[in-house]
C-alpha cells in the first residue's frame, strides 16, 4: 500500500511538470508561433469569438487579421481569408495579407505630394510610385494591442514625423469589433501635430470557399456607377468615367471571372485584371451596402459598409504561387478578392477628389464593415 502511494504522488508530479499540448485556434492556429520581438517589441496573436463560434484571430504584427471562421451553407466553419500560420512567415514573406495599411494606403504618384507649400518625397517602392505607406508602412509595424473584452481588441500605433517621409507625428488607433450579427466592425481613427494626409484600410484577401482556388465563380457587386482609371503604371489619371457597358460595371451581382481577362479593354490590360478604385453610390453613408462578394459553392456572403467615398477592388493578380500559406496551400493567381475602403488613390496630388489632409486638433475617423452571412 506505501508502495502504491509513493507511485502515485510520483505520477502526480510527473503529470504536473509535463507541459501540456497548447490548443489551437478553430482556425488551427498556435499562439506561441506569434510570440516574439519586432524591433524591441512584442507580438502576439489575439482571438474574438462572438456566441455564433464565428472567429477571427488577429495578430498585431502590421495589424492583420490572420482567420476568420464562419459558417457555410451546411454549417461546417470555413476560413476565408489568406494568411499564414506563424509570425516568421509574415516577417520573411512580405505580403499585404490581412493588413492595417497606412500611413496612406494605395498609390501617391511618383511619391511626391504638396502640402501647404512644403514639398515632400516618399519612398517609391511599386512602379515609381508610393504604395501603401511605402515598403516599411503600418503593415510591417508592431501596434500596441488591448483585448478590450472577448470579442474587441484595440490596436494603436504611433508613427513618427518623417517616417516613410509622411510629416507629423500622429496616433493611430485601431478598433476591431466582432459584432454578433457575425460582422468584424473596424474604426480607424488618427490624430497629428503638424499637417499630415492619413488613408487607411484593410487588406483582407477574401476567399469564401475557405480553399484559397480561383476567384472567378465568386459573385460580386459593387454599388459604383464610376471609377477611377489607370495608366500602365496602375496610377490613376485624374478621371473619373462611368462603368455602365465595360467589364467594371458590377451594379448587380457578376462572377469575377466573367471578363477579368478581356485584355482588349485597356483597363483590364493595365491593371492585370482588376486592381481600381470604383466611386461609390453610398457617399459616405456606412447604412448602406457598398458591395457583397458571394460564393456559390459555400453559399458564404460578404456584405462591406463604409462611410469612405471609394473601394478599391483588387483581384489577385499579382499571387503567383510562389507564397505557401495556412495548412500549407499554395496561394495562386487570383485566389482571393480583396476589398479596401479608403479615399481615392493619389488624392494628395488631385485637389478636386475627397481630400486625405488632416491637421492639429482634426480626428481623422474611418470605418468599414465585413458582415458575413449565408445565402441557402
Amino acid at each position: 500500500m506505501k508502495k502504491l502511494c509513493v507511485w502515485a504522488v510520483a505520477a502526480l508530479l510527473m503529470a504536473a511538470c509535463t507541459p501540456k499540448a497548447e490548443k489551437a485556434t478553430d482556425s488551427g492556429l498556435l499562439q506561441s508561433k506569434f510570440q516574439t520581438e519586432v524591433d524591441g517589441k512584442k507580438t502576439d496573436l489575439f482571438t474574438l469569438r462572438n456566441k455564433n463560434n464565428m472567429e477571427v484571430c488577429i495578430t498585431n504584427f502590421g495589424g492583420r487579421i490572420v482567420s476568420v471562421m464562419v459558417p457555410d451553407k451546411d454549417g461546417q466553419m470555413r476560413d476565408v481569408v489568406l494568411g499564414f500560420d506563424s509570425i516568421q512567415d509574415y516577417i520573411s514573406k512580405p505580403s499585404d495579407f490581412g493588413a492595417t495599411i497606412g500611413r496612406y494606403a494605395n498609390r501617391i504618384n511618383q511619391g511626391q505630394f504638396t502640402l501647404d507649400s512644403v514639398e515632400y518625397q516618399l519612398p517609391r517602392n511599386n512602379y515609381g510610385h508610393c504604395l501603401h505607406g511605402g515598403p516599411q508602412g503600418f503593415q510591417y509595424r508592431v501596434f500596441d494591442a488591448e483585448l478590450l473584452n472577448p470579442q474587441e481588441l484595440q490596436l494603436t500605433y504611433r508613427a513618427a514625423d518623417g517616417e516613410e517621409g509622411f510629416p507629423g507625428n500622429i496616433t493611430c488607433k485601431v478598433l476591431m469589433k466582432l459584432t454578433d450579427d457575425n460582422a468584424i466592425d473596424i474604426q480607424y481613427e488618427a490624430e497629428t501635430d503638424k499637417p499630415t494626409i492619413v488613408n487607411m484600410t484593410n487588406h483582407s484577401y477574401f476567399n469564401l470557399e475557405g480553399d484559397a482556388g480561383n476567384n472567378s465563380d465568386h459573385l460580386l457587386m459593387v454599388d459604383a456607377d464610376y471609377y477611377t482609371p489607370v495608366d500602365s503604371t496602375f496610377m490613376t489619371t485624374g478621371e473619373i468615367v462611368p462603368v455602365e457597358g465595360t467589364p467594371m460595371d458590377f451594379r448587380t451581382l457578376t462572377p469575377v471571372g466573367e471578363r477579368i481577362n478581356d485584355y482588349d479593354f485597356v483597363q483590364l490590360k493595365n491593371g492585370k485584371g482588376y486592381d481600381h478604385n470604383w466611386v461609390l453610390n453610398t457617399k459616405g453613408d456606412v447604412t448602406r451596402k457598398c458591395a457583397s462578394l458571394k460564393s456559390p459553392k459555400t453559399g458564404i456572403v460578404l456584405d462591406v459598409y463604409t462611410n469612405e467615398p471609394g473601394i478599391q477592388v483588387y483581384a489577385g493578380n499579382f499571387l503567383d504561387g510562389s507564397l505557401t500559406g495556412k495548412k500549407g496551400i499554395t496561394y495562386n493567381q487570383r485566389a482571393s478578392v480583396c476589398l479596401e475602403t479608403q479615399k481615392y488613390p493619389d488624392t494628395p496630388n488631385k485637389p478636386e477628389w475627397p481630400s486625405a489632409v488632416l491637421r492639429p486638433g482634426e480626428k481623422y475617423t474611418s470605418q468599414c464593415i465585413f458582415k458575413f452571412s449565408v445565402d441557402k
